[in-house]
């Protein structure tokens, strides 16, 4: 095969039936749609531009845009919504295929630094109150083993250690207490490595959070590889727009302040304890910022609130904790000269002492700010969406330089063909758009039934009617069950429901499990999912669950038989942001519903609907326990942005096909 053929060509060849690709990969055969997307890339690396394309579930975009890329030999920055897929993109897929194809290409991953290890901070580590704790202390130490042999220093590959560790806090670095070149450290530094390897790469895989944190402090190296780099992929792009505003704009939260005030009353009192009163200043933020807080009442879930709740005594108060960081900046900046340590904190103490100045100034015309209650505050304001960042920062280019190229994918980019809502929200409008069916056979692998007569979402009992429809279900089937949810609150109230159920089954031994999200951690309780159906363990399970589960996981073959979505999956209408969103488009005469709501729904629906048909084999059912399918206008656009599942009409029919997968189900998978 030359490379003097068009890089089209040599696509082709790659993904035949003879090809290189049918050599490596088991069970490999030409997928048509595969293709098609594949030929699309390689034009647009040739010819340069912007390509959004829509690839269905089973499609394997994934080599679909590696495979051009890695025969273009073009500089490639690929990004990801997820660090999931950052690490099988960079450990699995792209070594997987440069093999196959014989190509050589330097490859890269590049994350933030809470991913790497800090040795500067794991010093400090023993000092911490968490590690006079038994469990937390072993976990510590199995950690400075693993910091002596680790060549990347990325926290990933610490068996058991979870995200939300309280530890990963105390072990990373962030952008305010690195040392810099001062460090003792810096020559081993796991992130200076990690961004050394990058700008050196011919292929670097990094997620959407960081390569929009690097536009707005160009702060990771993105910005520097930007230049000089002849394509860009953004994967899962679906979740750019979102995670895009997240950076654009800008938060300060309580964490942030208590973290200052902790680091000053420990460190400023080390370093240069008798020059002020650390203690009183540091306690000073801390009482300002709880007092703050205490206007509001915490919750385990995070919730956004209008600015206007902070009201004219928060103002205030907002006030007082800025004067105190303007003491404390000051403070340090008297003893700044004496170690690198208090000049960075003297800059910490300014760089929020800036942004809680912002937040006492009026809100900038076509932003939004928010006020996000949890267990602690934080203070956000963003653009409405990320199309003027992209067009001024992102991609420019595009106009200057032909060569460029900018390719956009995901399972699910809108409900309509020219995925209008995605292209607006990203600035695209003018670049090549591709829809690519999934080549699954929905109307003989899977079926919809939406159960009738139902209670309206809106009703209180509509989530004991839930689970009513899934309890009989799940036990016939032995688990194998997924139960997506709109909200947390409906998520624990379906889960005790079915938790009451099971213990009305008696003695019966192979009545699942009820796994619900937040009980264990999220890879803990998919694996437990997993094994129940794979007969590793003795029972079968439930899983419910709400955001985090709606995409992202893969659980293939009769691992999930039964799909459960409790409601449409509308954005919730007091969200700032959204009511921002509104407002913006009813103001230039557009149907902001049509426009912007049920688009958004229809995108989170096609994701969790995605999780039950995942390989060609599969089958399944899938409920979704909503009347508005049937009773509203918007229903049909909705259900006709599903795969076309066969629709059934009755529980009687529902039945035969639970029926049909338990008898194809007693094999074990």
């Amino acid at each position: 095969m030359s490379l003097h053929n068009p890089l089209s060509a040599r696509v082709d060849a790659i993904f035949s039936d003879l090809g290189p690709l049918a050599n490596v990969l088991s069970g490999y055969r030409a997928r048509s749609g595969q293709q098609r997307m594949a030929r699309a890339v390689a034009a647009t690396l040739e010819h340069g531009g912007r390509l959004v394309v829509e690839a269905g579930t089973g499609i394997g975009k994934t080599f679909a845009y590696l495979v051009p890329v890695l025969l273009s030999g073009r500089r490639t920055i690929i990004s990801t919504a997820g660090k999931a897929l950052q690490d099988q993109l960079y450990g699995r897929d792209i070594p997987q295929l440069v093999g196959a194809l014989g190509l050589p290409a330097r490859l890269a991953l590049l994350k933030g630094r809470s991913s790497y290890l800090c040795h500067y901070h794991l010093g400090r580590a023993r000092q911490s109150g968490l590690a006079s704790d038994p469990a937390h202390g072993a976990q510590l130490a199995s950690i400075e083993v693993w910091a002596h042999a680790t060549r990347s220093g990325d926290l990933a590959e610490i068996p058991g250690l979870d995200d939300g560790s309280p530890w990963i806090p105390l072990l990373t670095s962030t952008r305010e207490n690195c040392l810099g070149g001062g460090c003792q450290f810096a020559a081993q530094c796991f992130v200076n490595q990690a961004r050394r390897q990058a700008l050196a790469a011919d292929v670097v895989v990094v997620n959407h959070h960081l390569f929009f944190a690097d536009l707005a402090i160009r702060e990771s190296g993105i910005a520097e590889l930007l230049p000089s780099t002849e394509c860009v992929v953004f994967d899962e792009a679906h979740q750019l727009n979102e995670i895009g505003v997240q950076f654009m704009g800008t938060q300060l939260g309580a964490s942030q302040i208590m973290g200052l005030a902790r680091d000053v009353r420990q460190r400023a009192q080390q370093l240069a304890g008798g020059y002020a009163a650390w203690d009183a200043l540091a306690g000073g933020l801390e009482t300002q910022v709880q007092a703050f807080g205490d206007r509001f009442l915490s919750s385990d879930a995070e919730q956004r609130f209008e600015w206007q709740v902070v009201g004219a005594g928060g103002q205030r108060q907002l006030h007082s904790l800025l004067d105190g960081l303007q003491a404390v900046g000051q403070a340090l900046h008297g003893v700044a000269s004496m170690e690198p340590e208090l000049q960075l904190l003297a800059a910490r103490a300014d760089s929020l002492a800036e942004r809680l100045d912002g937040f006492v100034a009026e809100t900038p015309v076509n932003a939004v700010r928010w006020l996000s209650l949890g267990r602690q505050w934080r203070l956000l304001q963003s653009p409405l969406d990320i199309s003027g960042v992209m067009q001024e920062r992102v991609t420019p280019q595009v106009a200057q330089d032909a060569g460029k190229a900018w390719i956009f994918t995901s399972a699910t980019l809108g409900h309509d063909a020219r995925m209008q809502w995605f292209v607006d929200s990203c600035g695209l409008e003018g670049a090549e758009r591709l829809q690519v069916e999934s080549p699954f056979d929905y109307a003989r692998q899977a079926a919809l039934y939406v159960p009738r007569p139902f209670p309206a979402p809106s009703d209180p009992a509509h989530s004991a009617a839930v689970a009513a429809v899934v309890l009989p279900a799940a036990v016939q089937l032995g688990g194998r069950t997924l139960v997506l949810t709109t909200t947390l609150r409906a998520m624990r109230s379906i889960g005790a429901y079915l938790r009451e159920g099971m213990a009305l089954q008696g003695g019966n031994a192979q009545a699942p499990d009820i796994l619900v999200q937040g009980e264990s951690p999220k890879r803990a309780l998919l694996d437990r999912f997993a094994a129940g159906q794979a007969g590793a363990v003795k029972r079968g399970a439930v899983l419910v669950a709400s955001l985090g589960f709606w995409e992202g996981i893969d659980l293939p073959g009769a691992v999930l038989q039964l799909l459960v979505i409790d409601k449409l999956p509308f954005a919730p209408p007091d969200d700032p942001v959204q009511q921002a969103r509104v407002q913006r488009l009813e103001a230039i005469g557009k149907n902001a519903f049509n426009s912007l709501q049920l688009p958004q729904a229809a995108v989170v629906l096609k994701q969790g609907a995605g999780r039950l048909i995942r390989r060609e084999s599969d089958e399944g059912i899938l409920v979704i326990c909503d009347v508005r399918l049937h009773q509203k206008s918007y229903g049909a656009r909705l259900m006709s942005a599903l795969p076309p599942m066969a629709r059934l009409a009755s529980a009687a029919a529902l039945q035969d096909r639970l029926d049909a997968l338990t008898r194809a189900s007693t094999t074990p998978v």
